[in-house]
C-alpha cells in the first residue's frame, strides 16, 4: 500500500511537472538585438531640446517570410519613418527613434486577428463615431494580446511609448450597414493598425502604445498616418470630413489619400491642438529631465478630460464652418 501512494505522489508530481513545463510563458519571451545604430543616430540628428517630443521604437523581427520582406522590408520601414517625422515636425512636433530592434518571434503570430467583435452589438444610430467607441469599446484578441505581450519588452516609459510592431498580416473586424434592418461583419487586412485610445481604452497600459505595419506604400505615408491616430486620437476625418471607418479624399493627414495636412483650429478639428495634449508627448531640459504631458484621466476616449474643449460635438462643424 505504502509504495501505491509513493507512486501515486510521484506521478502527480511528473504530471505536475510536465504541465507546468507544457505552458509556455511567452512574456518577453523574445530575443531581441539592436541593429542600425548609425542610422537611428542620424535620423534623431537634428532633434532639438524643449520641443515636443515622442518616443518611438521599431520591432522588425527576423524570421518573417521572405516573400514579406521582399516586400516590405526593414529599410522601407525606416524610410516611412524618416516620412512621418518630417510631417509631425511640420506641426511642431519632432519624432525620437530610441531603437531598431530584430529577433526571432513566434511564428504564430505572423498573422493575427487584432479586434474580438462577437459580443458586441453594431453602433448605434444616433450618438457619433466617437460616443458610440466609448459605449461599445473595442477588445483585442487573445491571439493579439499575446503577440504584443511577447514582443514588447517591459521598461519604465511602456505606457509612454509608440512601438511599430512588424506583423505579416493584421486583420480587423467591423460591422458595416447594408440597409436599415441589416449589418454585417465586415473584415480586412490591414497595412496598419494604431489601437487608438479612442476605440481601445481597455488595452493594457504598457502595451497601449503599439502600431502595427505590414506594407509601404508609394505616398511612404502609412507610418505618419497610423501615428496621427495614436498621437491625435482620431479617425479618418479632416475639416468637414466627419468620423468614420474608411474615407478616400485628399487634404489631411487622417485620410486615405496624399494629404498630409495636421490641421489646427476648431476648423480643422483641433488635429493639431490634440497633437500637443498627446500623453506620449514630452519635453526634455538640456540636463535630460523629461516634463510629460498629462495622462489621460478616463482611458483616452475622444473625449477625454486632458483634452478641455480641443473636441467636436455631434453637428458643430457643420453649424460652425467660418470659424
Amino acid at each position: 500500500m505504502a509504495r501505491t501512494k509513493v507512486f501515486t505522489l510521484l506521478l502527480l508530481g511528473a504530471l505536475v511537472v510536465v504541465a507546468s513545463c507544457g505552458q509556455v510563458d511567452m512574456t518577453n519571451s523574445v530575443r531581441w538585438t539592436i541593429v542600425k545604430p548609425e542610422v537611428v543616430h542620424r535620423i534623431n540628428s537634428d532633434n532639438e531640446v524643449g520641443v515636443p517630443t515622442a518616443d518611438i521604437g521599431i520591432y522588425y523581427p527576423s524570421n518573417l517570410d521572405h516573400a514579406f520582406t521582399d516586400q516590405f522590408s526593414l529599410n522601407d520601414l525606416i524610410d516611412d519613418f524618416v516620412q512621418a517625422k518630417s510631417i509631425f515636425a511640420d506641426a511642431g512636433v519632432q519624432l525620437n527613434l530610441l531603437w531598431i530592434k530584430t529577433g526571432e518571434i513566434d511564428p504564430s503570430f505572423f498573422e493575427i486577428q487584432a479586434n474580438n467583435i462577437a459580443a458586441t452589438a453594431p453602433g448605434g444610430q444616433y450618438a457619433n463615431m466617437y460616443v458610440d467607441s466609448r459605449r461599445r469599446q473595442s477588445g483585442l484578441t487573445q491571439e493579439a494580446l499575446d503577440a504584443f505581450e511577447s514582443i514588447v519588452e517591459k521598461h519604465d516609459n511602456n505606457n509612454r511609448t509608440v512601438f511599430l510592431v512588424v506583423l505579416q498580416d493584421v486583420f480587423m473586424s467591423f460591422y458595416e450597414k447594408q440597409d436599415e434592418r441589416t449589418w454585417e461583419v465586415r473584415t480586412i487586412t490591414t497595412g496598419g493598425l494604431s489601437f487608438p485610445s479612442y476605440s481601445y481604452q481597455q488595452i493594457p497600459r504598457r502595451l497601449r502604445g503599439v502600431i502595427t505595419i505590414n506594407k509601404s506604400d508609394p505616398l511612404r505615408s502609412i507610418v505618419a498616418h497610423e501615428l496621427g491616430h495614436k498621437l491625435i486620437n482620431v479617425s479618418h476625418e479632416y475639416n468637414d470630413i466627419d468620423p468614420q471607418h474608411e474615407v478616400r479624399a485628399e487634404g489631411g493627414l487622417m485620410l486615405y489619400g496624399s494629404g498630409t495636412d495636421i490641421p489646427a483650429s476648431k476648423r480643422g478639428r483641433w488635429h493639431r491642438e490634440r497633437l500637443h495634449l498627446s500623453p506620449y508627448i514630452y519635453r526634455q531640459t538640456a540636463s535630460g529631465a523629461r516634463s510629460w504631458n498629462t495622462d489621460y484621466k478616463e482611458g483616452g476616449h475622444y473625449y477625454d478630460p486632458i483634452y478641455g474643449d480641443k473636441v467636436i460635438q455631434f453637428g458643430d462643424i457643420e453649424a460652425d464652418t467660418e470659424k
